[in-house]
């Protein structure tokens, strides 16, 4: 709360209190990603799932996060990012007690993806009213770097709390989430209440909207569907074709309708082209470590679900660290080169990991059970990246968008982000069917060095236009 105060020195109460909201906001969907990975074992004995129906507990959420951020975006500027991250909250909350209560798979799974439609809503509102609070310049670049570590502290908790909680009831990494939502609407509606609401209204284009969420979760699920059963299944080629189709018919309506769900005025920001690729590579590179290294840890190496995410603990550190660091670096140079270092520093990190991944490595287990040399530089590296990158995108990505697009445009990064995830985790699944054992790691890593390298290469040209 101290380095809150002192970024908002000058600006009065309500920014300290929006900057505090806005922050455990995002502590509770970091929470919320991270927590339900450790507790799944147990949801799924618990509610008498198998493996296929327990894994929807986290696709459910995923699918309508995903498909429903250009969406979530549009209707933040729409109603006003106050206004929209009121809803989010409220609805977010009702749906973790929702889950805290299920008696069957199919209740859980249905909450969650009413969870993921609320956070589709909430993350936008956030990154609005971080605009609004701080329109530009230095503050912003360390308002966003504290949100980006409020946001990684919140991964580390989910750590932490997923294993604690679920001894007691599983049912708790749910509960948890509604009087912490509470008190970040508490903050905000104190913030409101001294600031005066945005005036802007516009209505959604329905058909836009729906065949845009449609052929988002088409997409994602037939990544999916591919890295699972292959080119030959039929469920494959289903989900291509509705992919195929649905995305033609939401790109006409964007490109001729007279109401696009993303207006053509902020399409035509190069900045935010740019954000939208970084925004890519970035989930598909650094971001999809976490994925890759669980498995490792578990599959190979033999770590149980705590052991792994105690090994996580320094690499989120490390990512709180990078989000400290952009905010400084950001002052006295470019957010491109910024994004650019960040970018080249993850690359490095999951270069690392790849060479630790080979066998007769010295970054493997050594004899008495211990890691050392390329893993952890590894995990040091690529956290430090990780959180560089991801501070510095936002601030690159957003800072030419208009306040009354903040919701749209940032929908639009975090749409890519989901976009390059799917399409990099799909690719990755891939390879370790290809490969097994470290091996198929080796590749998979390289794999995702080679989209952080893309990313840094995209940062660079658009630092030097």
């Amino acid at each position: 709360m101290t380095t809150i105060a002192a970024i908002t020195q000058g600006q009065g109460q309500t920014a300290a209190l929006a900057l505090a909201g806005i922050c455990l906001g995002q502590f509770v969907l970091a929470l919320d990603y991270s927590i339900v990975y450790l507790a799944l074992p147990s949801m799924a004995k618990g509610l008498a799932l198998d493996t296929a129906l327990s894994q929807w507990i986290v696709s459910a959420y995923g699918l309508m996060f995903a498909g429903c951020l250009l969406t979530g975006g549009r209707v933040c500027d729409g109603i006003g990012a106050s206004k929209a991250f009121a809803i989010a909250v409220c609805l977010f909350s009702a749906a973790c007690l929702s889950e805290a209560a299920a008696l069957t798979g199919p209740w859980l799974i249905a909450a969650r993806g009413g969870q993921g439609i609320a956070a589709a809503l909430l993350q936008p509102a956030l990154l609005s009213l971080l605009a609004r609070y701080f329109p530009s310049g230095p503050a912003r670049a360390k308002a966003l770097s504290i949100w980006g570590a409020v946001g990684a502290s919140g991964l580390v908790a989910g750590v932490l709390l997923g294993g604690v909680l679920t001894l007691f009831s599983w049912r708790l990494v749910f509960f948890i989430n509604v009087p912490i939502g509470m008190l970040c609407l508490w903050l905000l509606r104190r913030a409101v209440t001294q600031a005066a609401p945005l005036t802007h209204h516009a209505r959604i284009p329905i058909i836009s909207a729906l065949s845009g969420t449609l052929a988002i979760i088409s997409i994602v699920m037939w990544l999916t569907r591919l890295a699972q059963a292959g080119l030959d299944d039929a469920q494959t080629h289903a989900w291509a074709g509705a992919a195929a189709g649905l995305s033609a018919v939401f790109f006409t309506l964007e490109a001729l309708g007279p109401r696009p769900l993303v207006s053509r005025g902020l399409r035509c920001l190069p900045g935010l082209r740019t954000g939208c690729w970084t925004s890519a590579f970035y989930m598909a590179g650094v971001g999809s470590a976490f994925f890759l290294l669980t498995l490792l840890l578990q599959n190979e190496y033999g770590a149980n679900t705590l052991s792994a995410g105690l090994l996580f603990l320094p690499m989120a550190a490390m990512i709180i660290l990078g989000n400290i660091v952009a905010g400084k670096l950001i002052g006295v140079m470019s957010a491109e080169r910024v994004l650019c270092g960040g970018f080249a520093l993850g690359a490095a990190g999951l270069w690392l990991l790849a060479l630790s991944a080979t066998e007769g490595a010295p970054g493997r287990l050594s004899a008495d059970g211990a890691f050392n040399g390329l893993f952890w530089g590894g995990m040091l590296a690529g956290g430090l990246g990780h959180g560089i990158i991801y501070t510095a995108n936002f601030v690159a990505g957003l800072k030419s968008v208009p306040e009354n697009k903040q919701g749209a445009g940032s929908g639009l990064m975090v749409t890519a982000q989901y976009a390059g995830g799917a399409v990099a985790l799909a690719l990755a699944v891939i390879l370790l069917g290809l490969y097994p054992g470290e091996t198929g790691y080796f590749y998979a890593f390289i794999l995702l060095a080679c989209f952080s390298l893309a990313g840094a290469a995209a940062a660079l040209l658009s630092a030097q236009e």
